[in-house]
């Protein structure tokens, strides 16, 4: 039996437009989930006076957020459909799921964006529709929600749908290939089967939908690309370097380099899952055994590429990013922590070069003095020490980064250009 194509799904939009009842349902729906388990939710809900909460909980194990019936975590699920094999990243409401999206293993194939026919567009929902597009997720499905809510009624789905189609059209997505579903999450309506409450909607469920959904391509033409997420020394075997293999194919006998350090050695075996793997592809997470490579020689943050395609080592780099909240203004000088893949480095801005108009793309102000909250910007990042970054056109893996500075993320975007440092 062929492997089904994998795919990462982030659900985003506003804190109460439901995602995590739609998350929980969906995965009720697809017996993820037991008549039992559901039932306890139930009744806890009911106890606390959330009856609608119910589905919500499938995802918040935590006690104290049902109590307070929201969902902070950041919850990983997996389900089936026929076609595909779905990890969930589910985006909670507030700003600290960009971090998510952009960093390590979120890098989101598609985004379901939730909004209540009921609410209309809030805030975030223009914050994560233009995140989900500045982030360069390629597929996006629109779920009108909560239309039990409004008694099932075409017009006022029809209104919202025309708002998002708008908001959409602005940030540059093509609408015409964007579906928009109306569902009742909490009902079940059009998520498996099609609604009998709405005869007027002609075309799929979400479940079909998500089934339409494509797989990325693996880039496993591209030269290796593996950030280290961790190494371990192992007695008999040596130092393993762990982490997931972005671009490019990993084999035993090939020579690899590890930048910043520029360590090289010859990777013996390579495992997954406790296998012993003739080649590892882009989105395995492997452990790999490195001759003539020490525990001391490599560490969380660096990458490991081919001896003749080094991963590349900043000396300064050019992004775009959006500013998401800064309590005052950045201006050049300001030197905030990046994350990008596994390493987080401290970088300074020393060039403001443009402010962008996130609608159209072009430019809005010539070297601005500052950024603010909301704008979109091209600048010059300095790293105040080794970093390995590439340009996401060439490895968008290793080109998107977060921003964070006083316990929140500041900013997301991804490297337009890198100038290597000199050897």
């Amino acid at each position: 039996m062929a492997e089904k194509p994998h795919i990462n799904l982030v659900f985003i939009g506003h804190v109460d437009h439901g995602k995590s009842t739609l998350v929980g349902r969906l995965l009720y729906e697809l017996g993820e989930v037991s008549e039992q388990v559901m039932k306890k939710y139930r009744e806890e809900a009911e106890k606390l006076g959330k009856g609608t909460f119910e589905y919500a909980w499938v995802m918040d194990s935590l006690k104290d957020e049902r109590e307070r019936g929201l969902t902070i975590d950041i919850a990983h699920k997996k389900f089936q459909t026929d076609k595909n094999y779905f990890t969930i990243i589910d985006a909670p409401g507030h700003r600290d799921f960009v971090k998510n999206m952009i960093t390590g293993t979120s890098q989101a194939d598609a985004a379901v964006l939730v909004v209540s026919v009921k609410e209309g567009i809030q805030p975030q929902t223009k914050e994560h529709a233009f995140l989900a597009k500045t982030l360069g997720v390629p597929q996006l499905i629109v779920v009108l929600n909560k239309t039990d809510a409004v008694n099932y009624d075409e017009s006022k789905c029809n209104k919202v749908k025309e708002d998002v189609t708008k908001l959409l059209k602005s940030i540059g997505y093509k609408t015409e290939e964007i579906p928009f579903i109306p569902v009742s999450a909490f009902k079940g309506d059009n998520l498996k089967e099609k609604s009998k409450n709405m005869p007027w909607y002609k075309d799929e469920t979400f479940l079909a939908y998500l089934n339409g959904l494509k797989a990325p391509e693996k880039p496993v033409d591209k030269p290796l690309r593996l950030p280290v997420q961790d190494a371990y020394t192992i007695t008999g075997v040596g130092t393993v370097p762990v982490g997931r293999v972005e671009t490019g194919v990993m084999k035993p006998g090939m020579k690899v380099i590890f930048m910043p350090s520029g360590v090289t050695g010859e990777v013996k075996t390579i495992e997954m899952h406790h296998e012993t793997l003739s080649q590892a592809v882009p989105g395995d997470n492997v452990g790999f055994n490195v001759r003539g490579v020490g525990k001391k020689d490599v560490k969380r943050g660096d990458v490991a590429g081919p001896v003749d395609n080094p991963p590349t080592v900043a000396e300064e780099f050019t992004v775009q990013l959006v500013v998401l909240q800064h309590p005052s203004a950045i201006t050049v000088g300001y030197t905030p922590v990046l994350h990008v893949h596994t390493t987080q480095v401290a970088c300074q801005f020393t060039e403001l070069v443009k402010k962008v108009d996130p609608k159209t793309g072009g430019t809005l102000e010539e070297k601005p003095q500052f950024l603010k909250t909301g704008d979109v910007a091209v600048v010059k990042l300095k790293p105040t020490k080794l970093l390995c970054i590439e340009s996401a056109k060439d490895f968008p893996q290793l080109g998107r980064f977060a921003v964070r500075d006083m316990g929140q993320t500041v900013a997301a975007g991804m490297v337009i250009n890198v100038v290597p440092k000199k050897k």
